[in-house]
């Protein structure tokens, strides 16, 4: 679960440190206190994108932490998986964001991507908002309730590997299917091809090997004059000893008067070790000199093979290794033109095959989905009728379609929210309240297909008041007992069912906005339910109905 969450820096909030408990944590405060930064700021720890312009003005950077405890298997496995480690199963994330726009994550002290962030995250919390009720608007989505709660997981990526290969095969199959004329054509400009790489002998590491001969015939006066005077300090001339000539002689005395000082011969016998190193030196730089090549002739090769080069690597790959496999590439393309009957017929009897095999397996897919559909409807229903939609019928629609990656079905939600009225698309029935109940209603139903710990729930309560706020926050305080749920609301029915409730507020000093979280007592929660139900002032009335819904929901 998530047990602390600390923001420094973002939007109007300067400093945050909030400590969530078990059970449901309800966030309430007047529009604009910062209720949505707080998620907005999950939403960044979490690894999803962000903006700077979420860095509080004035400030360099935005900085946000999270803390987890109790982490579910799934959620070590994801930790671990990342190539990160829970320490006592507890886990912290960080995020910071600077006005350049770049991004410093860590996962317990450890440097972490962003994309770390979010391959964990999504293990740790879902964020059910405003805008995922109105997913339920869009057909193509209904089809991904279903198979969470047939479980399908494992059965659609089995699916998926089988329909990847039928849609290669078949498109393999189409790029064969071109006129004679053309494949003539094809055959003719890849022979042309194949034969001008083929005949430039091409190797790998010949652009590099080139470019060092280059240099060396560029440069060849000068290496050959520094050879011939390193050779003639290490060997002599008739006027001067040289190197070799002054240690013989300095080996020579050394050796006379070993036998009166004993310690001389070691340091002797290291300089005869010299003399044979600099021997061995001075027989390769005169195996050097005799192969630098000072021909111009030999340079205008060099250049007119790195032109070709330069040339062949315009039309196959600015690489040797990338024309080299250009060149495979052609020959097998070559080849199956060739063989193009052969070859076609074989295809197609592999991309049958592989057609056949994944409608088997789509087919399957189709049969669980049908199995659950009537379930879901059945428990969806359900849970709308205990909040408040008593009247709901929701018809789950299976239709068969072309294949694709989720198989060979169209699933869509119709609903009819009024008794006598038939069945509709769900975008053209229901109102923003009854999205945010019907949304609830299918997490509800959803919730022991995942282990997910925390669920936050963004302003579900949109659209609707009276007795629906009331069961929204029954059902809301039900989920939370079996996992941390956090709630931003604007309604006092809900808000008194939080086990723990933090008050968002914010003031102006200095022409400067700030906002505050604070977690309220009983009498805390008592005066924030009353100005939700009677606004600016508080009266005797006020107070007293929240002390009677705070009572209320003890019970509960």
């Amino acid at each position: 679960m998530l047990s602390n969450l600390y923001i420094e820096n973002i939007a109007v909030i300067e400093k945050a440190s909030i400590d969530f408990k078990n059970g449901l944590n309800v966030m309430t405060g007047e529009t604009g206190a910062g209720k949505s930064i707080v998620i907005d700021s999950i939403n960044a720890v979490l690894g999803n994108r962000t903006s700077k312009e979420l860095i509080r003005t004035g400030a360099s950077s935005a900085f946000v932490s999270a803390e987890f405890t109790d982490l579910s298997q799934k959620a070590l496995s994801a930790i671990s998986e990342a190539g990160f480690e829970a320490e006592d199963g507890e886990l912290l994330v960080q995020r910071e964001i600077s006005a350049a726009g770049k991004n410093k994550c860590r996962i317990n002290g450890r440097p972490a991507s962003v994309t770390a962030l979010r391959d964990i995250g999504v293990h740790l919390i879902n964020i059910h908002g405003q805008h995922e009720s109105y997913e339920l608007m869009s057909p193509e989505l209904h089809i991904s309730y279903i198979d969470r709660l047939a479980g399908l997981e494992n059965e659609i990526e089995e699916y998926l590997e089988i329909y990847r290969k039928y849609k290669k095969l078949s498109s393999e199959l189409n790029k064969a299917a071109i006129d004679e004329g053309e494949r003539e054509r094809k055959i003719d400009l890849l022979k042309y091809q194949i034969d001008e790489i083929t005949a430039a002998d091409l190797y790998d590491g010949e652009y590099e090997e080139l470019n060092e001969q280059r240099a060396v015939l560029q440069n060849s006066e000068k290496i050959t004059e520094t050879l011939m005077l390193s050779r003639e300090l290490m060997n002599g001339d008739e006027e001067q000893s040289g190197v070799l000539q002054n240690l013989g002689e300095i080996n020579s005395m050394l050796t006379d008067i070993t036998e009166y000082l004993s310690e001389v011969e070691p340091i002797n016998t290291r300089i005869e070790s010299a003399m044979y190193e600099l021997e061995d030196c001075l027989s390769e730089l005169s195996d050097l000199s005799d192969t630098i090549d000072t021909d111009a002739a030999a340079l205008d090769e060099v250049e007119e093979r790195l032109d070709l080069l330069y040339s062949l690597g315009k039309k196959y790959g600015s690489t040797v290794r990338e024309m080299l496999e250009y060149l495979e590439n052609a020959q097998r393309e070559l080849d199956a033109l060739v063989k193009y009957d052969e070859n076609r017929e074989a295809l197609m009897a592999e991309c049958k095959k592989a057609r056949k095999e994944a409608e088997g397996l789509a087919q399957v897919l189709s049969e669980k989905r049908r199995a659950v559909s009537e379930s879901f409807s059945k428990r969806v229903c359900e849970e709308m009728a205990f909040l408040d939609m008593p009247n709901v019928r929701l018809v789950v629609v299976q239709k068969k379609c072309e294949l694709n990656s989720l198989g060979c079905d169209s699933i869509e939600f119709l609903i009819s929210t009024n008794p006598g009225e038939p069945p509709k698309p769900i975008s053209k029935i229901a109102s923003g309240g009854e999205l945010s109940r019907m949304m609830l209603a299918v997490k509800n139903v959803l919730s022991d297909k995942d282990d997910i710990d925390t669920l936050i729930f963004d302003e579900v309560d949109t659209g609707i008041s009276g007795s629906a706020a009331q069961k929204v926050g029954l059902k809301l305080r039900e989920v939370s007992k079996s996992r941390q749920v956090l709630c931003v609301t604007h309604l006092a029915q809900i808000a008194a069912m939080g086990n723990s409730h933090f008050k968002i507020s914010k003031s102006v000093k200095d022409n400067r906005t700030f906002t505050k979280v604070e977690e309220l007592d009983h009498e805390g929660r008592r005066c924030e339910l009353a100005r939700i139900v009677g606004g600016t002032e508080m009266t005797k009335a006020t107070l007293d109905y929240a002390e009677e819904m705070l009572r209320a929901a003890e019970k509960i």
